[in-house]
């Protein structure tokens, strides 16, 4: 057994020290990948012309300093992925049939990632979430479906990326890095005993298995060298919890800064940000403004004047949080880059329009990340194309080799890097 434990500890060194050596450098590219799960309004959202040539809608109007940062999206959905509310944890995976038997999700877009890329930094991933239901919804799901809870707090995050734990608190954690892969190793001997009497199928399967377990092997020693590294110093102090979930724009904008900051320190190269509408109560529009009723049934305007009037106002202010962060991210150059050209920063909906529960006509903003952007790409409404075939253009942007993920038929053709 000890022997057995040698060797998978010097094969992870073998794995991991490569990705280690990327510590230094400046980041390739990086995503930020955000969702509202109640959408946004649509007529105001969507430009009435298409091309290099189109006219701002009234929401990207407030956008128009970046306009040749970004490109919009219509016509963009998941094939299969229907039943209006029940699609919020299919944004970034694209699995088929949330409403069905049985159901079970697939890997998301930034897992799938990581997956390729390595832990080239301290956090493969980051995963945010905003007045966020942990245990039912996230945008972030393993290759077996399983959801990975979201980070709400930011002095917890802050915490987690900034602050150097003591010596002894150090050597605890890396303790139970060490028992955690004891445990793996031990899984690993008992199942190589199992499997001799196994047929083609079920070894099949255990293999499949126990590559996770490898996966996961590699990991926890990629942590353990991380844990011996300081953690970066930055300027910006911890920030203060933001508890009220009736402040919602202001945990928005908090959680967008904390993104931000994450990539800036090169802590991670990938962020996801789940805004969880549908678990947000009546919220403030304004400091001496309230909202009439909670952001869920606000989505079911039916027409109503009233309603209407406070979800415009509330999407323009999102739209507002969005130029705010991309005019942070343009402001930071990293290797004398603007931080926005490295950052592929995706804004969209698993909702095309929440008053009906439509899962169509995907509201979808790409940001930054080096593209040739300032155009708005208009697909059929009536036979969308798949929403994966973005994720695929920005897949390859990142670095990662694959011409398919989910339902992906191809690539966005018209997304042409500068």
């Amino acid at each position: 057994m000890k022997t057995r434990r040698r060797f998978l500890r010097a094969a992870g060194v073998a794995l991991a020290m490569p990705a280690l050596e990327c510590f230094a450098r400046a980041p390739e590219r990086c995503m930020l990948l955000i969702s509202n799960n109640l959408g946004i309004l649509p007529k105001p959202f969507f430009p009435q012309t298409v091309g290099r040539e189109y006219t701002l809608s009234p929401y990207l109007a407030a956008m128009a300093e970046f306009r040749n940062d970004f490109t919009i999206f219509s016509g963009l959905s998941h094939p299969s992925v229907e039943g209006g509310h029940s699609t919020e944890n299919c944004f970034l995976t694209g699995a088929r049939g949330p409403t069905k038997s049985g159901f079970r999700n697939s890997i998301s877009l930034d897992q799938f990632a990581a997956e390729k890329l390595g832990q080239v930094t301290r956090f493969a991933t980051l995963n945010l979430g905003v007045n966020i239901d942990k245990a039912n919804r996230s945008l972030s799901w393993t290759r077996d479906g399983v959801l990975l809870p979201a980070e709400d707090s930011a002095p917890a995050l802050y915490r987690k990326m900034f602050v150097q734990g003591e010596p002894a608190e150090v050597e605890r954690q890396l303790y139970r890095l060490e028992e955690r892969g004891s445990i793996l190793d031990t899984l690993l001997d008992d199942t190589k005993q199992f499997s001799r009497g196994l047929g083609r199928n079920d070894r099949a399967r255990l293999d499949q298995y126990l590559t996770a377990v490898r996966e996961v092997e590699e990991r926890l020693h990629s942590a353990g060298e991380w844990e011996k590294r300081p953690r970066p110093n930055v300027a910006s102090p911890e920030p203060a919890a933001i508890q009220d979930k009736k402040l919602f724009f202001e945990k928005f904008d908090l959680m967008l800064s904390m993104a931000q900051l994450a990539l800036e320190s090169d802590s991670t190269r990938i962020v996801t940000l789940m805004v969880d509408a549908f678990a947000t109560p009546v919220f403030k529009l304004h400091p001496d403004q309230d909202t009439t009723d909670g952001y869920h049934n606000l989505s079911h305007h039916g027409q109503s004047a009233e309603k209407l009037r406070q979800l415009d106002d509330a999407d323009r202010q999102q739209m507002a949080l969005l130029q705010k962060l991309l005019r942070g991210l343009a402001a930071k150059q990293v290797g004398g880059q603007r931080l926005l050209d490295r950052t592929m920063v995706l804004y969209g909906s698993n909702m095309g329009d929440a008053n009906t529960h439509d899962n169509t006509n995907l509201p979808i903003l790409l940001a930054g990340g080096g593209f040739k952007h300032g155009q708005y790409l208009a697909f059929r409404s009536d036979n969308n194309k798949p929403l994966a075939n973005l994720f695929v253009t920005m897949l390859q942007r990142m670095g990662v080799e694959t011409e398919s993920f989910s339902s992906s038929t191809g690539r966005i053709e018209n997304l042409e890097a500068r």
